[in-house]
């Protein structure tokens, strides 16, 4: 059969083109005439010549040609057709291959009137006669005589003009402003041609027992020898005429048609032939088809049902919904005698398209997940839909790219032509959403849309396939606890459902920046989470105090990135010597840290006090209060025995307004009275420490704080700060840089002025060699500094307490 088949139909020569050999290709037509010149086609040519191409029964490709066509080859009534035709990939048809087809069919014998109704054009082909001459015809432009077709340019008879019959006018025009105007006339030695495209200006449209005619009448001279003579060259093609009702389609032909009747009084059927696909049928294979054909009196009517063999479905699209639409290519051959022209063919070749009909889409979820790969099936389609891109997580990706997102495609048909698309994509893939749903099931999402595109119609429409599938392989984060002699520690071991979830402790989110503003440990793998927290911390919880030991415990929870609802929860408690909270050093300086304990929920660490209520924390955070004094003060018992000295105080929690306290933490600090020490000595010469003068640069700062718990400073835009006589003011005075903790900061001498020049006078020591001015009534007082969180080096400070002084000459202020 090879690329492309030949039929020859009456008066009509076709040839099908291979759908599977030219699928996917780009396509040209040119007929060949008698000279070898190849003619290119466009629609209007096409038109003008009597040929026709058309897309249909999924994507097969037909060229028809009229036996009066431009470039047909017409002798002994057999007429010969040569087109080529030319493949490509690309639109420009570069690197195109050029096939050529030719084929001779015999038709005959000619009718006295032959009418083509063409899905393209009408055409008419009248038998020449020769009456009287036509007296009094004046030619007002003989030179137009040879403007004919190249293959009428021999001939000794060929057409002159044609005059349109219209209503209000007649409109004659020259052959070369005929086949300018888009008319196609030619004439053979026993023939005149007029073939007429749809869409002529002369064109009329006239009704007839309610069918619409497309009808143009036309008088058409040509010469003969030394004579002009002419025929009536009108034609008329149904516009209409098909009905659509109860899954049925009724086309209704008129038999006599007044604008082709017209003159004649007595008329005669001679035959009445019908078929699809320009094959006439008869009347047994009409029945098989359960098709109908009624010839009555005035009129011809075929009836076919919706579905029926000869037609073919297919894909429409209407508004962006998928449908289908039932299309079925009906043939009517109508020959009738009457008294002016004798034999009339009648040869109708129509094209019935139902109304579009939405067409439910199937979307199988074929997922095997043993093998852990969805597998959805999309279909099934009409063979003329084509799967052209796939829109993943917003990006558009053409069929062959999807590969590189995991999507494997495959197209599988069926027997009856139709198609399925097939879409794989593994589970793992990064597009395939997942999504922790309880226990051990997780929830995965496959959510990608398709784009088709039909033919040859291009239209476009998308599908949404949004699958989803329940597997049971989620694996949770677990978690192992543990504690040192100063830290809570939980190492979370992750799962393959928390990569998106978040750790929370008591609705903090523990990011690596707050973590280390409280000096937390957060270290995070891909494998493993690990939380380090200190026993004296703001998150941690403190659940039971007994002299054996604290129990301290630190949640943390697990929260979904995006809900923020909580998904695990895990929790670390461990028990804490009480002498994590108690410092007593040599000196007889005590520093305890009072915690916050769950059962007294109001209790405001700021306000807790020793025994002697003035006696207030140095340091405050939400969960704990440091106290630094000395054992003879705050209200501290001593008491002795024979081995030890102690001394006793308790912290207190009294809420306002109520003497009996809610707190009460109560502590020791021991003694020993006689105690021996072994101290191993050895004497050893040790060179003696030099120092080497060098120049270089100390960052120091000088800040007046508010309180003598040096929390809080004074802020530039609080200066000048007004204070009274003998009120204390609290300096400190930092090494900023270098940070070596090998460095001392010692103060040699400070000095106060009436002014801000620091060498202005008069001026009053403050400090002198490092030490109180003895000659002040109110000596400088020089305040300990201890590591906190604030002081990483206590020996780069120096702090020093002050009593708010002014400068006075006998008995008068000095003022700046």
């Amino acid at each position: 059969a090879g690329p492309m088949s030949l039929e020859c139909l009456g008066n009509l020569l076709r040839i099908t083109l291979s759908a599977e050999y030219f699928e996917d290709k780009y396509l040209s037509f040119a007929v060949v005439d008698q000279s070898g010149i190849a003619w290119e086609l466009d629609e209007a040519m096409a038109a003008r010549c009597g040929y026709t191409v058309t897309y249909s029964n999924w994507s097969s490709i037909e060229f028809r040609a009229s036996a009066a066509s431009c470039h047909s080859h017409l002798q002994k009534n057999v007429f010969t057709v040569t087109i080529q035709i030319k493949a490509s990939h690309t639109p420009d048809m570069k690197n195109a291959t050029s096939h050529l087809k030719s084929g001779s069919c015999h038709y005959g014998p000619w009718s006295s009137r032959e009418l083509v109704c063409e899905s393209n054009y009408m055409e008419v082909s009248v038998r020449k006669e020769v009456p009287q001459p036509i007296k009094d015809f004046i030619q007002d432009a003989p030179e137009d005589w040879t403007v004919v077709f190249p293959e009428a340019k021999a001939e000794e008879a060929s057409i002159w003009q044609i005059v349109f019959h219209q209503p209000e006018e007649k409109k004659a025009l020259l052959v070369s402003d005929a086949w300018s105007a888009g008319y196609g006339l030619n004439t053979t030695d026993t023939r005149v041609v007029l073939r007429i495209p749809h869409t002529a200006a002369q064109a009329q449209l006239v009704e007839d027992q309610g069918i619409t005619f497309s009808m143009v009448r036309s008088s058409t001279f040509y010469k003969h020898r030394w004579m002009i003579l002419m025929v009536d060259t009108t034609v008329a093609c149904p516009v209409d005429g098909d009905d659509y009702t109860n899954k049925t389609i009724t086309w209704t032909v008129p038999k006599y048609i007044p604008s082709l009747s017209a003159g004649a009084t007595s008329f005669k059927d001679v035959l009445v032939e019908a078929g699809v696909g320009l094959h006439k049928l008869s009347a047994k294979e009409m029945a098989s088809r359960k098709y109908v054909l009624l010839n009555d009196l005035n009129a011809i009517t075929m009836k076919i049902p919706v579905g029926a063999e000869g037609g073919y479905y297919k894909t429409s699209v209407s508004n962006g919904q998928l449908g289908a639409k039932y299309t079925i290519n009906l043939f009517l051959e109508h020959q009738w005698e009457d008294n002016k022209w004798g034999l009339t063919r009648h040869t109708i070749i129509k094209e019935i398209e139902t109304p579009f009909e939405q067409t439910e889409l199937v979307i199988t979820n074929n997922s095997n997940m043993s093998t852990r790969l969805m597998n959805v099936t999309v279909g099934t389609f009409l063979p003329d839909v084509e799967l052209v891109n796939l829109t993943i997580e917003g990006v558009t990706v053409a069929v062959p790219e999807a590969v590189q997102h995991g999507y494997i495609i495959h197209r599988t048909r069926y027997s009856n032509g139709s198609k399925a698309y097939i879409i794989q994509v593994p589970l793992d893939a990064s597009s395939i959403k997942k999504e922790y749903l309880r226990d051990d099931m997780r929830e995965y999402t496959l959510n990608v849309t398709l784009a088709f595109i039909t033919h040859p119609s291009r239209e476009t429409f998308t599908v949404p396939v949004i699958t989803v599938s329940a597997v049971r392989d989620a694996v949770l984060p677990s978690v192992r606890g543990f504690c040192d002699g100063r830290n809570l520690h939980l190492i979370i071991t992750h799962g393959n459902v928390d990569q998106n979830w978040l750790p929370f402790i008591s609705d903090w989110h523990l990011t690596p920046e707050a973590a280390q503003k409280y000096n937390y440990s957060l270290r995070d793998n891909g494998t493993h989470l690990a939380v380090s927290v200190p026993f004296l911390s703001p998150h941690v919880n403190y659940e039971v105090f007994h002299t054996s030991g604290i129990k301290a415990s630190l949640y943390l929870t697990l929260k979904d990135g995006i809900t923020l609802a909580n998904r695990r929860e895990f929790s670390v408690s461990c028990r804490f010597s009480p002498s994590e909270l108690i410092q007593c050093l040599p000196s007889g300086t005590v520093i305890i840290t009072a915690i916050k304990v769950v059962g007294v929920a109001d209790l405001d660490t700021s306000l807790l006090v020793l025994r002697d209520r003035e006696c207030k924390p140095s340091l405050v955070t939400e969960k704990t209060a440091t106290f630094k004094f000395s054992v003879n003060t705050c209200g501290t018992i001593r008491k002795f025995n024979s081995t030890a000295l102690t001394y006793e105080n308790e912290v207190l929690y009294f809420r306002p307004g109520n003497d009996t306290p809610v707190y009460r933490l109560k502590f020791v600090c021991s003694y020993a009275v006689n105690q021996a020490v072994n101290v191993r000595y050895e004497s050893k010469k040790n060179p003696l420490p030099h120092v080497k003068p060098r120049f270089g640069f100390l960052a120091l700062s000088l800040k007046l704080f508010k309180e003598k718990s040096y929390s809080e400073p004074y802020q530039e835009s609080e200066y000048p700060v007004v204070k009274y006589l003998r009120e204390a003011l609290y300096f400190e005075v930092e090494l900023l840089q270098p940070k070596d903790a090998r460095l001392d900061l010692n103060l040699d001498d400070c000095w106060a002025t009436n002014s801000q020049s620091r060498d202005s006078l008069p001026q009053w020591p403050i400090l002198i060699n490092g030490c109180e001015n003895n000659k002040d009534s109110y000596r400088t007082v020089i305040h300990e500094v201890n590591y906190s969180r604030r002081v990483e080096f206590p020996q780069h400070l120096k702090r020093f307490e002050v009593r708010m002084l002014t400068f006075m000459q006998g008995s008068t202020l000095l003022q700046e």
